[in-house]
């Protein structure tokens, strides 16, 4: 049986309570929900942290009260955003990753514009300097994936030795601005990425259900949570262990196994 990996990606940096009363906000909602996560089939753990006011912040002291309280009752995989803050600097988006020491982390490999008048930045210099900090405190790179070009960025830092393979994609589909989330289009990206290369995706919007299907048939891992989709459905509101419970039918329906944190890490290589 193939095993396949569910993240859970549990609040972003922008839907509030008032979009959906069940987003996480605080280190100890948090925490307890992606533990009822774990319990569900969950994996991996990707963290964005809220300011005191429910926005989107960086705070290192932040990620490491949640990480603390996460790790105080299981082992899944802390993967730590690095882009929870369209106004943090270049050094607040890495800050975190000394101190926490997650054993993944997000690496958004290009700029893009967002469609709600903002620019998501990513420069160069940016992503030379956090690939060679994640190499440092041995923190893996979960390459994130918005459009096509950004595979051909991660191909020259890999050139470059500011990745190192086996690289580990994680395709972005239906992001205001970004590739379509169509099951072409996850083809087509899936199809650019280096051999030898493991890979993950999520669909935001309507046909979010579409990519978790194709994903798990294309022998793929899965990311779902409310970061990414508020809804179980039309008209539904969803929590995050819905979501991950719902994942990992799929999977087994599929006649895959659900993966474990350890099988995670044998999976992506990570050191627990």
């Amino acid at each position: 049986m193939n095993k396949t990996i569910i993240t859970i990606a549990p609040t972003g940096a922008w839907p509030k309570k008032e979009q959906n009363p069940h987003i996480p906000m605080t280190p100890r909602e948090i925490a307890e929900d992606v533990y009822e996560c774990y319990k569900a089939g969950a994996a991996i753990a990707h963290l964005h942290m809220r300011d005191d006011e429910g926005n989107g912040t960086m705070d290192k002291s932040k990620f490491e009260e949640t990480v603390q309280l996460i790790r105080e009752k299981c082992d899944i995989v802390i993967n730590c955003t690095t882009s929870g803050d369209l106004n943090a600097t270049d050094e607040t988006r890495q800050v975190h990753l000394k101190s926490v020491q997650p054993e993944m982390a997000s690496y958004d490999c290009g700029s893009m514009n967002w469609m709600n008048n903002s620019l998501f930045l990513n420069s160069p210099k940016f992503l030379e300097e956090l690939g060679h900090t994640m190499q440092q405190y041995g923190v893996k790179p979960e390459i994130e994936i918005f459009d096509a070009g950004m595979i051909y960025n991660s191909l020259y830092y890999l050139k470059k030795s500011v990745l190192k393979a086996p690289l580990h994609y994680q395709f972005v589909l239906g992001a205001a601005g970004g590739t379509a989330a169509t099951v072409e289009n996850l083809v087509y990206l899936k199809n650019l990425i280096p051999e030898g290369s493991t890979w993950s995706a999520l669909g935001i919007g309507k046909n979010n259900i579409s990519i978790l299907l194709a994903a798990v048939a294309l022998g793929g891992h899965v990311r779902v949570g409310l970061e990414d989709n508020l809804y179980y459905k039309s008209g539904v509101l969803a929590t995050n262990a819905q979501l991950v419970t719902r994942a990992a039918n799929i999977i087994k329906e599929a006649a895959n196994e659900v993966a474990s944190p350890d099988d995670a890490r044998q999976i992506l290589g990570l050191k627990k």
